[in-house]
């Protein structure tokens, strides 16, 4: 953590000094607005929402920091991503814990220029929670101090298709209000883009209504709390969506194996860009299958460097789902 803290100073003295010198203009040399997103999910609305009348255009200049393949909730800025963000014309990111760096480089910046859009700030959010089997995280030093720490919110609230509906809703916004020109486009691929989340969900809520059980067991992280209270379904987990533990007690493996042999479950979940260690040995101890639930939070290189969509990916999930729960 310290080692963070250092470089982020760095990066914030190199980037006050870069941008001393002059203003930005509202658009780049092409005529467009410049859109920087953190993560993949809000990426991949801009990409929808901005699409251009001809296949694989875009209305605006868009790119993302966390490369594809990374693991967002360790990222580290470069000196570079820090230029791109004071380029931009509209910065999106989620907040949370896993965004603090992003608040400390805003502090350093003048944003004037910049629309600024906190994706935890569109949707109501909940605070990670521990249920019954999962590790727990270690205890935060300030409560040796007697002082309370601030509640942790879960920040994977894109996974639920009426959160990523709202998300859509403020990026539209922003994009109409920043680029007046394309806004009837805008509003046109969002009206499209929110239909397609609204069969989405249809799709999901068909699953659960006509499921034998409503219970999910994940043999890794649990990214997905938004979509588990969408769909009112409970669930068993090693470790919060947020955690950077990776390794679970052998107390954590053996309640996961003996949850699924009690309520005869068929599938033991693991999430994306995971190791599967753990999701393979309580397959293996169960006769559950392995299936990945995708939580969309990044994807593979080989899959960014396809196109493949939120859409996509969330679509597989309604038959992986299916699998789990009938």
């Amino acid at each position: 953590m310290k080692r963070v803290y250092v470089l982020l100073t760095m990066l914030i003295c190199i980037c006050s000094f870069t941008f001393a010198g002059g203003a930005k203009d509202n658009k780049s040399a092409n005529g467009k607005v410049t859109v920087t997103t953190t993560i993949f999910p809000p990426y991949d609305f801009t990409r929808a929402i901005a699409a251009g009348k001809t296949k694989g255009s875009s209305l605006v200049n868009l790119a993302m920091l966390l490369p594809p393949g990374a693991e967002s909730h360790s990222f580290e800025p470069t000196p570079r991503d820090i230029i791109g963000i004071q380029n931009s014309d509209i910065f999106i990111y989620v907040g949370g814990e896993s965004d603090a760096w992003v608040d400390r480089i805003l502090d350093s910046m003048d944003t004037n220029k910049i629309k600024i859009i906190r994706l935890m700030d569109t949707v109501d959010v909940v605070e990670e929670e521990i249920v019954e089997g999962m590790e727990e995280e270690e205890e935060d030093p300030l409560l040796e101090l007697g002082i309370e720490p601030e509640p942790e919110y879960d920040e994977h609230i894109w996974t639920s298709p009426k959160n990523a509906a709202r998300i859509v809703e403020a990026i539209t916004k922003a994009l109409c209000e920043t680029d007046t020109a394309n806004a009837d486009s805008y509003r046109a691929n969002a009206g499209l883009y929110s239909a397609k989340l609204n069969e989405l969900d249809t799709a999901f809520q068909a699953v659960v209504n006509n499921a034998n059980r409503k219970t999910i067991v994940f043999g890794d992280r649990f990214p997905f709390r938004y979509f588990a209270d969408a769909y009112g379904l409970s669930y068993f987990a090693a470790f919060p969506g947020c955690s950077t533990e990776t390794e679970p007690s052998a107390a954590t493996v053996a309640f996961l194996i003996n949850k699924i042999k009690e309520e005869r479950i068929p599938v033991i979940f693991h999430i994306e860009l995971s190791n599967e260690r753990m999701a393979d040995t309580i397959a293996g101890e169960t006769g559950a299958k392995k299936r990945l639930l995708h939580a969309v939070h990044n994807i593979s290189k080989r899959d960014f460097d396809s196109g493949v969509t939120y859409l996509e990916l969330m679509t597989r999930n309604v038959d992986t789902l299916r699998e789990a729960l009938w």
